[in-house]
């Protein structure tokens, strides 16, 4: 009986122990190709000189590509652009549903080389996942600009 008891505490700790069953469907929905459309700044107005992932200009993310392999959470994404650095940028993700409100989730981005070794230190970007559906996306990344909140809002669509 001690066996049988032993077996099921330690099933039930693996299950618990996994992802939920909201981050298990969004992993599922992130897999595949999206095109980044637009981005902006929904709680401020004014032109802004905005550098996404310390990398490129806002501009030069507009009408990027991006894939998503959700089985071994890699994928990678294209920058274009006249007065930009073009060019295949790789990266590891993951949902990150423990350090949110319930109900939400954070996804995190660390850029990578073609061999998924961290190019930053092993620093990497936490955005908001706002609203994820089989089409559409949008991700909010919360900076400081000048002492104060400043989103950053990325709205995708699926390809």
């Amino acid at each position: 009986m001690k066996k049988i008891l032993f077996i099921l505490s330690a099933a039930l700790l693996i299950v618990s122990c996994g992802p939920s069953k909201v981050a298990t469907e969004a992993r599922k929905t992130f897999k595949g190709d999206w095109s980044l459309n637009s981005v902006t700044y929904p709680q401020s107005t004014g032109t802004f000189n905005v550098t996404l992932f310390n990398d490129a200009s806002a501009d030069c993310f507009k009408g990027s590509n991006w894939s998503f392999v959700s089985n071994n959470n890699t994928g990678f994404y294209t920058v274009q652009g006249a007065n930009c650095s073009a060019g295949k940028r790789n990266f590891v993700w993951s949902i990150d549903e423990e350090n949110t409100p319930v109900g939400t989730f954070d996804f995190l981005l660390k850029p990578t080389d073609e061999k998924h070794k961290s190019t930053t230190g092993n620093q990497g970007f936490r955005i908001n996942l706002v609203s994820l559906t089989e089409t559409t996306m949008i991700w909010e990344q919360t900076v400081t600009l000048e002492g104060k909140p400043f989103v950053i809002r990325m709205n995708f669509t699926k390809l």
